[in-house]
Order: structure tokens, then C-alpha cells, then sequence
């Protein structure tokens, strides 16, 4: 298969089947119910025709007829006045209209038939029309019906484009309030544990670091002498008395400077 056969087979596929998915049925049936009145029309304009012809004809024979019917009387009447030639001239003349009135009716029983057979055409035209005018209008009430229940249907399940974006749009929605509702748990937490009071509050210097960690160190130890005391392990120690503060530098000195009064008498 050749590329441009190809290429035009692809393109003829897309083009039915975006002509299909572009077909409404509806408008399919009444476009057709529109041909078939066009054609009635037409039928019927031609026994108008056919019926004007045949009716023009007839109007030509009665005239024929007429002066056919006059020229007998003048024959008759010369004959009896004795001009026998004006007779025969009124007969002659009377056989040329015979001839025509014959030709005549022929043409008007051929019109005559073919009338009778349009009109016959048209009265089962008509009843076609007339039925399928029916069928196309049940057609088009059941499609309408069936396209309701499909959008229902849809609208419930879900399934359509419109509902599908509402779909979506819930979804991205309930996601990113999931996704709050983690981040301000996250922060609870954070908040809760104090890691982001430092982070907020940037570092602290390390003596408050030092002060944290002895009170800290101060708890335990008070809650160590509780659970000995409870289990009866020892006295309870004095927490938060202070130790014997450390002799100063001048004591010291002054400590040496003073003779010791073993040596006392000594030279």
C-alpha cells in the first residue's frame, strides 16, 4: 500500500468517524422526511401537469365537437335548400374535424392513463410519507428518551465529561485538604516538642543551654531520692542546699602566715 493511499485512508477513516460522532439521528430523520416531501411534491405537481393537459385536450375535442355538430347542420341545411356542393364542402370539412377529434382522443386517453397512474403513485407516495412521518417521530421520542436516561446514568455513575471534571475537581480538593490537615498536625508537633519555638526563636546561647540542662539534672535527681525514700533505700537528701562554700584566696594566705604552735619555743 502506497503512503498516499495510506494517508487517504486514515483521513477518510477520522472523517467518518468524526461525521459519525457529529450525526444526530433526529436531525438525520427529518432531513429525510424533508426529501420525501420534496419528491411528493413533485409527483404531485406532475398530475397537476398530466391533469391540465388532459383537461386542455378535452377542451380542444368539445370545441372540435361543437364544430363538427355545426358543420352536419349546414350540410343538412344546404342539401334541403338544394346547394348540394355547399353540402358536400360543409361534410368535407366535417371529416377533416373527425380526423383531428381522433387524433385528439387519443392523446387525451394516453394522458388520461398516465394521470390516473401518477395519481395512483402519489396516493402510495403519500402513504409512505405518512408512515414514515410516524416511525420518525417514535424514532426520534425513544432517542431523546434513551439520551435523557444516558446523561442520568452518567450523572450518577460519574462517567460523563462534565461530572468527570466535577470528579477531579473534588478529588484535588479533598487531597489538598488531607495534605493541611498533615501539615498543621506537623506543626503541632513540632510547636509541642519545642523544635520549632528554637527554630522560630533562633539558637540559643549556651549558658541558658547549661541552665536547661542542670534543671533538668535537678528533676531527676529529685525524683531518684522520691522513689528511694518511697522504697525506704535511704534519708532524703537535702535537695537545693548549697555545699560549703570554698575558702577564699585570703584565708588561705593568711592560714600559712600563722605559726604553727608545735614549733612554738623553738629557736
Amino acid at each position: 500500500m502506497s503512503v498516499m493511499k495510506r494517508v487517504s485512508t486514515i483521513f477518510k477513516a477520522k472523517a467518518n468517524k468524526a461525521l459519525d460522532r457529529m450525526e444526530d439521528p433526529r436531525e438525520t430523520l427529518d432531513y429525510s422526511y424533508q426529501q420525501q416531501l420534496e419528491l411528493l411534491q413533485k409527483v404531485r405537481r406532475g398530475v397537476a401537469d398530466v391533469a391540465t393537459s388532459r383537461k386542455r385536450l378535452e377542451l380542444q375535442l368539445n370545441q372540435l365537437q361543437q364544430s363538427s355538430d355545426k358543420l352536419d347542420r349546414q350540410a343538412r341545411d344546404s342539401l334541403a335548400a338544394g346547394r348540394e356542393d355547399l353540402a358536400r364542402e360543409a361534410l368535407t370539412r366535417k371529416a377533416g374535424l373527425q380526423s383531428q377529434m381522433t387524433d385528439l382522443k387519443v392523446q387525451y386517453d394516453s394522458l388520461q392513463g398516465e394521470e390516473e397512474k401518477l395519481t395512483a403513485a402519489s396516493q402510495r407516495l403519500q402513504a409512505k410519507v405518512d408512515a414514515f412521518r410516524t416511525k420518525k417521530e417514535t424514532i426520534k421520542a425513544t432517542y431523546t428518551a434513551a439520551e435523557a436516561q444516558t446523561r442520568i446514568n452518567e450523572a450518577f455513575t460519574g462517567i460523563s465529561e462534565e461530572m468527570g471534571d466535577v470528579g477531579l475537581a473534588i478529588q484535588r480538593a479533598e487531597d489538598k485538604t488531607e495534605q493541611m490537615k498533615a501539615r498543621a498536625g506537623a506543626i503541632d508537633e513540632l510547636m509541642a516538642s519545642g523544635a520549632l519555638e528554637d527554630a522560630v526563636g533562633g539558637p540559643r546561647d549556651d549558658i541558658q543551654a547549661e541552665l536547661d540542662r542542670m534543671g533538668a539534672s535537678h528533676n531527676v535527681d529529685a525524683e531518684l531520692e522520691r522513689m528511694k525514700l518511697e522504697l525506704g533505700q535511704g534519708a532524703p537528701k537535702q535537695i537545693g542546699t548549697a555545699a560549703p562554700a570554698a575558702a577564699s584566696d585570703g584565708d588561705t594566705a593568711r592560714a600559712a602566715q600563722q605559726p604553727d604552735p608545735s614549733q612554738a619555743g623553738e629557736p
